[in-house]
């Protein structure tokens, strides 16, 4: 079968997410976290078009080649890149090494993630359609770049952070589904906003960053404390 009968624009979009985060991954080894932290946001725009890309062309993927595509370029932006900046960029004073180990439980649990979600979509018996199980994988990507530009980045606090990520990954959490192109845009803008010279903009500076950090931390952080607490509701002594 000729190879044009799987690719399609959407995995295109796909591997413009995958080309985003080999090029992380290089800016690291120049030394270039700045452009290594943007370059792993932008991936998180592509990653997130990719699904919009197919919808909208009415893609018949009944071979899984996109949806393999699709982790396949996640493991490299979200999983490799985010492990080897952690290594680079967060020499923890605290603890040495230590960021060297969470950078591969970030490596290991994406890949556990991204299997474990293949799996569960070939699953029609599983309803997927509102939500994820465990934390999404751009979020180590949308968690430490963010960290990184917004001004306040901590090399001690950096591998807690990345460490807590890596687990809510593999973890059972259900976490929402935000889809639409809104959210997208929304998020993009962040982005995109996270990603300009200072200069530009030298009166809000880190602002896009700090806010698309506060985001992503209430999202990642809110949904396992509400789960926690209906266990405690549903565990705890019934009054009358």
């Amino acid at each position: 079968m000729h190879i044009n009968t799987y690719v399609a624009a959407p995995d295109l979009v796909s591997l413009a997410n995958a080309s985003s985060g080999f090029l992380s991954i290089i800016m690291v080894l120049e030394g270039n976290f700045v452009l290594a932290a943007q370059l792993m946001l932008i991936a998180v725009i592509f990653d997130s078009l990719d699904g919009w890309v197919a919808r909208k062309t009415n893609r018949n993927d009944k071979y899984g080649f996109g949806k393999n595509m699709d982790s396949l370029s996640d493991v490299i932006s979200f999983g490799v890149a985010p492990g080897i900046f952690l290594y680079a960029a967060s020499s923890s004073l605290i603890l040495p090494y230590i960021n060297i180990l969470v950078g591969l439980l970030i490596v290991i649990c994406g890949i556990l993630r991204l299997s474990r979600f293949n799996v569960l979509t070939q699953n029609n018996d599983i309803p997927l359609k509102d939500k994820f199980v465990g934390l999404p994988i751009p979020s180590t990507a949308l968690v430490l770049g963010s960290f990184y530009l917004s001004g306040i980045f901590s090399v001690d606090l950096a591998p807690l952070i990345m460490a807590l990520v890596a687990v809510l990954m593999i973890s059972t959490i259900e976490y929402p589904k935000f889809k639409g192109i809104k959210v997208v845009a929304v998020g993009s803008v962040l982005i995109i906003g996270s990603c300009l010279p200072q200069g530009i903009l030298s009166f809000i500076a880190y602002l896009p960053a700090k806010l698309l950090l506060v985001f992503t931390s209430i999202y990642v952080i809110i949904v396992p404390l509400m789960e926690l607490y209906g266990k405690l509701l549903r565990s705890g002594p019934h009054v009358r």
